[in-house]
């Protein structure tokens, strides 16, 4: 932090960068945990449905939207959130921040209204399953400017001001999953709990969208801001002064300056693209098939994946990313974070070796529930504390006058990691 720069007073800023990082991955989430609403759609030519407790599906008369509705779901999600994470790149100097920004929030909390009126409008399941992934694509095509664009914005700030986007990303996870288990709690029809569901994620986003523009009127933000503004002016006019002929050519210094941004942040990059990767190759397409083995036909198979799949993943994920801010161990260059993030490839044999149905090549070796409940804490955990760790420390490793483009980078290969786990997640539920 700057010697002269004001404080950060109440943690206003950090409390509105918690705020958006909440409001980034808040929609995905939403519709990631509505699996048993969408499902129900798919299952029935007919859109009404009595109670919750009629919702649930066999395996065996499972059809082929809901057999493949988990893939497809995370396939649309991860592969617009990749490429636009990519445009983003080129968005930051073509479109304002607070275009990007609000434009993005204001576009999501859209199709939420749109999907929520949804609720109450039948539709045949090829349609509903249709629109189901056109919202998707377009909830993370936004989503992914968005973060971006928050990334590089608190790159420009002290390392610790990742750590609350980080955080607010991880309770957007189990606000999702809370929210799930109150609809099922409540014991409401499923069209009615699906719709208050959706209504609540308006409601955040539009809180999301206060606080941004809450943000420039803070002191703290509006310094480093204007840091970064005179800082960029400084060396564009020192370029006009060297050579003025070399104007006309900015564009290739760019191109290099990225490459060497990448050059000292690759190690990081790719950190986080691998953690991701195998994040989602397996979460939510073979954890959320598992099946109780304590199943009495009671409220534990209703709760077993709402409560130890979604809830869990999320909690502890939502702890291992907040722990950033007290302790941030090992360090940025150090070999034992690339090395613990390799090891977290052993969760993809644990979770294929649970009892996940249906299944027809493994055998089921962890048969009883504490053994999916313990890999599930420690795979959520070490997801958001050695993800969180790669992108506070990626913007670090640059010129500050580059921590934004550096913050850019990130979020790429984080999106990337995504889409590659998304892909991934096709065969390793196949061969299960």
């Amino acid at each position: 932090m700057a010697a002269n720069s004001p404080k950060d007073k109440y943690f206003g800023v950090w409390l509105i960068f918690f705020m958006l990082g909440l409001g980034t991955l808040l929609p995905w989430n939403f519709f990631m945990t509505a699996t048993k609403y969408f499902t129900s759609r798919l299952k029935d030519t007919s859109v009404v449905i009595s109670s919750a407790n009629q919702t649930e599906v066999s395996s065996d008369d499972r059809t082929v939207l809901e057999a493949i509705f988990n893939n497809v779901m995370t396939l649309c999600a991860m592969l617009p959130l990749l490429i636009c994470t990519c445009l983003n790149s080129f968005l930051l100097s073509l479109i304002s921040q607070r275009l990007r920004v609000m434009g993005s929030l204001f576009v999501i909390m859209l199709v939420f209204i749109i999907t929520a009126v949804l609720v109450k409008v039948p539709l045949e399941p090829f349609h509903f399953f249709l629109s189901t992934m056109v919202k998707i694509a377009i909830i993370n095509s936004f989503g992914a400017v968005l973060q971006g664009s928050l990334f590089g914005m608190a790159g420009l700030l002290p390392a610790s001001y990742t750590t609350p986007i980080m955080s607010g990303q991880g309770l957007a996870g189990t606000f999702a999953a809370f929210a799930m288990i109150c609809a099922i709690a409540s014991g409401s029809e499923l069209q009615d709990a699906a719709f208050g569901y959706f209504i609540t994620a308006c409601v955040v986003i539009f809180l999301s969208i206060l606080s941004y523009i809450l943000l420039p009127k803070l002191e703290f933000f509006h310094f480093y801001q204007e840091r970064n503004t005179k800082q960029i002016s400084l060396e564009q006019n020192s370029i006009s002064l060297m050579n003025r002929d070399a104007v006309a050519d900015q564009t290739k210094p760019q191109d290099v300056s990225m490459l060497k941004i990448f050059k000292k942040i690759w190690i990081l990059a790719l950190s986080v693209c691998f953690t991701f990767t195998v994040t989602i190759g397996t979460f939510p397409a073979v954890t959320a098939d598992t099946k109780s083995t304590l199943s009495d036909g009671g409220s534990w198979d209703q709760y077993f994946i709402p409560v130890s799949c979604f809830l869990l993943f999320n909690l502890c994920d939502w702890g291992g990313r907040s722990l950033t801010a007290i302790l941030m161990w090992p360090g940025k260059d150090s070999v034992i974070l690339p090395a613990s993030i390799g090891c977290r490839l052993v969760f993809i044999p644990l979770f294929m070796l649970c009892n996940v149905h249906p299944r027809a090549y493994l055998p089921v070796v962890f048969h009883h529930d504490c053994f999916f409940i313990l890999f599930m804490i420690l795979f959520a955990f070490s997801n958001g504390y050695l993800a969180s760790l790669c992108m506070c420390y990626g913007p670090k490793n640059v010129l500050p006058h580059e921590a934004e483009t550096a913050g850019a980078i990130m979020a790429f290969f984080l999106s990337l990691g995504l889409a590659l786990g998304a892909a991934l997640s096709f065969l390793i539920r196949i061969l299960v």
